[in-house]
C-alpha cells in the first residue's frame, strides 16, 4: 500500500513538470516570434479614395537611446514606381501609425501596392489589392430636426438658505517650475521636446530635406517648393515622368539628411545656405504656362543647366584657377 502511494505521487509530480514546461514553452515562442518591425492596415482590397490606415509596433524600442530615429515608410506601385514616401516619431511603447489616400495620378495600375516601413536597418511591409474605380464621396447624413423642449413648469421658491460658515484660507501651493521652450517643427510630450508628427502628402509625399532644413513644413520655401511641383511640373506628362524618376533617386538619400539635420543644427544651417539658391532659381518655374508641355519643359531643362553651372561648372572653374594661379607662383 505505501509503494503505490509512493509511486502515484511520484506520477503527479512528474506529470506536473511536463505540463508547466509545455506552457512555459509556449510563452517563450509568443515572445520572441515577433519580428523586428510589424505593420498591418485597416483593409486589404483598396478602392479608389479609400483612406489607408497603417498601423505597426517596433520590437524593443528604447526611445532614450542615441541611435533612436524616426520611422521611414514607403508606398511601391506594381511597377515598383514610388507612390508615397514619408517619416514620423514612434510613440515611447514603440508603435506607430500613419494613413494615406489611395487614389490620384500615380496610382495608375491596378494590382498588389507594396507598404514598406523601414527603422535601424530592418524592415516591414503588406501588400494592398488596389482595385481602383470611380471616387465616390459619401453624402452626408441630414441631421435630424430638434423637437421643441417643452416648456418648464415654475419651480417653487426655495426656503432662504444659512448664510455658510466661513472656509480657512487654504495654504499657497508652490510655483510650479518653468517647461522648457521647444524649438519650431516640435513639441513638449513628457517634458521633452520632439518633432511634430506629420500627415503624409499624396503625389510623393514632400521635400524631406527642406522640411529639415526650415524647421517645418509650412516655411514658405518648402511651401514655394510644393507650389511648383504640384501646379507646374506635375500639370504634364513630361513632369509627372520626370517626377517618377526623380523620387526614385531623391528619396534613396533624404531620410538619412533629414535625421542629420534634426540631430546638428549646424549642419541643419549648412543645408538651409546649400538649397537657397537652387530654391531661388525655380521661381523661373512660375513663368511657364500650367498644363502647356513645351514651357514646363523648356523653363525646367533651363532650371537644371543653371544649377549645374551654379553647383559644378562655377566651383570647378574657380578651383582650376586658383590651381593655376599657384602653379604659376612657384
Amino acid at each position: 500500500m505505501k509503494m503505490r502511494l509512493t509511486a502515484f505521487l511520484a506520477f503527479v509530480l512528474l506529470s506536473m513538470s511536463i505540463l508547466s514546461y509545455g506552457i512555459n514553452g509556449s510563452v517563450f515562442a509568443d515572445n520572441h516570434n515577433l519580428l523586428p518591425v510589424n505593420i498591418s492596415s485597416n483593409i486589404d482590397i483598396v478602392a479608389n479614395g479609400a483612406n489607408i490606415v497603417v498601423s505597426g509596433s517596433l520590437k524593443d524600442y528604447d526611445p532614450l537611446s542615441p541611435s533612436a530615429g524616426a520611422v521611414t515608410y514607403v508606398v511601391k506601385s506594381p511597377e515598383n514606381n514610388l507612390v508615397t514616401i514619408g517619416q514620423l516619431i514612434p510613440d515611447s511603447d514603440g508603435t506607430f501609425e500613419f494613413s494615406f489616400i489611395a487614389g490620384g495620378q500615380l496610382w495608375k495600375l491596378n494590382g498588389d501596392y507594396v507598404v514598406e516601413a523601414k527603422y535601424g536597418g530592418n524592415t516591414g511591409e503588406l501588400i494592398l489589392d488596389y482595385v481602383g474605380g470611380e471616387l465616390v464621396v459619401p453624402e452626408p447624413k441630414p441631421k435630424p430636426e430638434p423637437e421643441p423642449e417643452p416648456e418648464p413648469e415654475p419651480e417653487p421658491e426655495p426656503e432662504p438658505e444659512p448664510e455658510p460658515e466661513p472656509e480657512p484660507e487654504p495654504e499657497p501651493e508652490p510655483e510650479p517650475e518653468p517647461e522648457p521652450t521647444c524649438g519650431a517643427g516640435t513639441e513638449l510630450i513628457n517634458g521633452i521636446c520632439q518633432v511634430i508628427k506629420t500627415e503624409p502628402e499624396a503625389n510623393g509625399g514632400g521635400c524631406l530635406i527642406a522640411t529639415a532644413a526650415y524647421g517645418t513644413e509650412l516655411a514658405p520655401q518648402v511651401q514655394f517648393l510644393r507650389e511648383i511641383r504640384d501646379n507646374t511640373v506635375m500639370s504634364t506628362s513630361s513632369g509627372i515622368a520626370f517626377m517618377t524618376g526623380f523620387n526614385q533617386f531623391y528619396y534613396s538619400f533624404s531620410p538619412t539628411i533629414a535625421d542629420m539635420e534634426r540631430e546638428n543644427p549646424m549642419f541643419q544651417e549648412v543645408v538651409r545656405a546649400f538649397i537657397t539658391p537652387m530654391i531661388s532659381t525655380l521661381s523661373i518655374m512660375t513663368l511657364a504656362d500650367d498644363g502647356s508641355e513645351t514651357e514646363v519643359l523648356g523653363l525646367g531643362i533651363s532650371v537644371i543647366t543653371l544649377n549645374l553651372g551654379m553647383y559644378i561648372a562655377a566651383p570647378a572653374l574657380i578651383g582650376f584657377k586658383v590651381h593655376k594661379h599657384f602653379k604659376s607662383r612657384k
